[in-house]
């Protein structure tokens, strides 16, 4: 009487939980004494409340239902099992159940895989548990080593549809982002036929569109972890047109969403994938339709679709910035033809103060991806102004939209970029100078970065002020980084900032003590080739300032490290160094012979005797 009291009545499931029903069926279930009959029924009635509302399943939860279900699959009975099944299936797709009850008890899982053989029930909700279960590596490990690439393999060819569906569900969230699944579902066989192939099979227009959309997931993963070329026809004639295809505005708001998103990942890494893509069925005008069509043409006389829609339309453009964002990644052409569609920069510009941060963080992606144009940096980003609400964006944003926005402002920033200008009156550098103190790796090197695009022929004062911004404790901070990106980027910046005789000789002049320092504490520590390489061009910079230049000739400790690094192994050491020499022996300058005289003491002369009979034409030469 229960059960058909509340199947599709949410009022009457309501009720009976209300009262006080769960308990004691979950009481009557456990019973060792209550017939097969009776467990059933309890399972049947649990599985319909939890079919309402997210408050029943709580409540059910509350109750400790899984663990007594989870008992009940021990049971010999086929018909309770599936009840308990049905049930359990029915709970974990909940989005208020916490995945890692399945995990809690290791026996579970091996008991789960063993019961997949009893019947196409248990084959399709014990699939449909582990598809919904299996977030991240963690449990897609767990999965795959209790054996669940050849327990679920063969039910890709079950003559059920359902169980065919959840098996390929299954494969798909076991192969997202993991090389360990991808590479052993290449290898695998079933009935003779390899599962790339039954993939691509799938694919096919006549199979219902969720089917082709899931195996078109599994082999995207499969070619982004490297187990199937770029370039096999399963990628390039099959998989790839068929997401191509989910982005129609034929297609419902979610099939178009990821599809695009499925696309924006499989093509993300290769330039030709790119190419292809942004030719095929006009995908650069299909996507411009996300922005205006919400629902498809064939949705539009479902009052209920067309609101569920409007509601989810922002889902819509996050997936076509992102799709435009792997798609311009490298080719300068692409990118052309993107922000040649229709008030694409408006969008983006939107894009960039919705309230949604997925949206927001699409739209710096997106970008981000135009802003590596150099054509474009000097036209477009320059008609629409894109750095002021990228600046916007830049305050106080969580991390991952940080790392991007600050990306691509350190494009901006480019010397030959127009917006260079504005962006330093709006308070940039302050902003900049934070990023480097940031506990995150990506923002301190996007912050250093950036003042090193900023300084990069700059005049005078906008090297004084990056000066001060960033203050010479932090300077050293930086200099003394873990991180060798830091380290170069900052050399970088230093390199930037002297350069010019005016600027060289200013900025040594108020902080040539501590850069002296810097450049000491540098050449003598443990690092690579380009790091000491760049250190020794800052020195040769120095050397070439006017009144600069006597700061490393009354510094004895230093000339004895350029001495050491002309007769150093390494080529490009050798070459940098005497580039120091080079610029403090011209001979128009005043106190030339003073300083010749002092080198030559030093024995810096016999080093280049003996260096020009090197068989290194450019050391030779120099």
């Amino acid at each position: 009487d229960m059960k058909n009291a509340v199947i599709g009545n949410n009022k009457q499931k309501a009720n009976l939980i209300v009262l006080g029903a769960v308990p004691r069926l979950l009481y009557l279930l456990q019973q060792e004494t209550s017939s097969t009959e009776l467990r059933t029924e309890c399972a049947v009635v649990l599985g319909s409340l939890a079919m309402g509302t997210e408050n029943n399943v709580k409540s059910l939860l509350d109750c400790h239902i899984i663990p007594a279900l989870l008992q009940g699959l021990l049971s010999p009975d086929l018909k309770f099992i599936e009840a308990c099944l049905r049930c359990l299936r029915t709970i974990f797709i909940s989005p208020v159940t916490p995945e890692d009850l399945l995990y809690t008890d290791a026996t579970v899982i091996s008991h789960l895989m063993a019961l997949l053989s009893r019947s196409r029930y248990t084959q399709e909700y014990i699939c449909q548990i582990f598809s919904h279960c299996c977030k991240g590596p963690d449990h897609q490990t767990i999965l795959f080593n209790h054996g669940a690439v050849q327990n679920i393999a063969h039910l890709l060819v079950s003559t059920s549809y359902k169980v065919r569906m959840q098996a390929l569900k299954c494969f798909s969230v076991l192969a997202f982002e993991n090389p360990q699944v991808s590479m052993t579902l290449v290898n695998v066989s079933v009935d003779g036929e390899l599962l790339p192939q039954i993939f691509v099979k799938m694919l096919q227009r006549d199979k219902p569109i969720e089917m082709q959309l899931t195996s078109a997931k599994c082999l995207t993963s499969m070619c982004r972890a490297g187990a199937i070329r770029t370039d096999d026809s399963c990628i390039v004639l099959k998989t790839l047109p068929c997401l191509v295809r989910m982005c129609s505005k034929e297609r419902l708001l979610e099939e178009r969403v990821e599809g695009a998103e499925t696309l924006a990942y499989l093509i993300e890494t290769d330039v030709e994938l790119q190419r292809i893509a942004s030719i095929t069925d006009h995908l650069i005008v299909m996507l411009a339709d996300y922005f205006k069509y919400p629902s498809s043409v064939s949705a539009i006389t479902d009052i209920k679709r067309l609101d569920h829609d409007l509601k989810h339309a922002h889902e819509l453009r996050q997936a076509a910035f992102k799709l435009y964002a792997s798609l311009g990644a490298n080719d300068e052409d692409i990118r052309k033809k993107i922000i040649e569609t229709e008030n694409m920069m408006d969008r983006i510009v939107n894009g960039l103060s919705e309230s949604s941060i997925k949206v927001r963080l699409a739209a710096v992606r997106c970008l981000h991806s135009l802003s590596r144009s150099v054509q474009q940096l000097r036209t477009s980003f320059q008609d629409h102004a894109v750095w002021k609400p990228l600046m916007k964006v830049l305050q106080n944003a969580p991390n991952e939209i940080l790392v991007v926005a600050s990306s691509t402002l350190c494009n901006l920033l480019l010397e030959f970029s127009p917006s260079k200008e504005p962006i330093l009156e709006s308070g940039a550098i302050e902003l900049l100078c934070s990023l480097t103190q940031s506990e995150n790796l990506a923002l301190r090197v996007n912050g250093i970065w950036a003042l090193m695009n900023m300084a990069f022929q700059a005049e005078q004062k906008i090297k004084s002020d990056i000066l001060r911004g960033l203050s010479t404790e932090q300077l050293f901070q930086l200099l003394s980084d873990s991180d060798v990106n830091v380290l170069m980027k900052t050399l970088g910046l230093l390199r930037n900032l002297l350069s010019t005789r005016p600027h060289i000789d200013h900025i040594m002049s108020t902080h040539g003590k501590q850069i002296m320092q810097a450049v000491t504490l540098i050449l003598e520590g443990e690092h690579n080739i380009e790091v000491k390489e760049q250190t020794l061009c800052i020195l040769a910079n120095i050397a070439d300032g006017t009144t600069a230049k006597e700061l490393i000739m009354t510094n004895d400790d230093i000339l004895q490290k350029i001495k050491y690094y002309m007769s150093h192994s390494n080529a490009k050491l050798q070459l940098a160094a005497m580039f120091c020499i080079s610029n403090l022996i011209w001979n128009e300058e005043e106190g030339s012979q003073e300083r010749q005289d002092k080198l030559r003491d030093m024995g810096i002369v016999d080093i280049l005797h003996k260096l020009s009979q090197s068989s290194d034409p450019n050391l030779c030469d120099k």
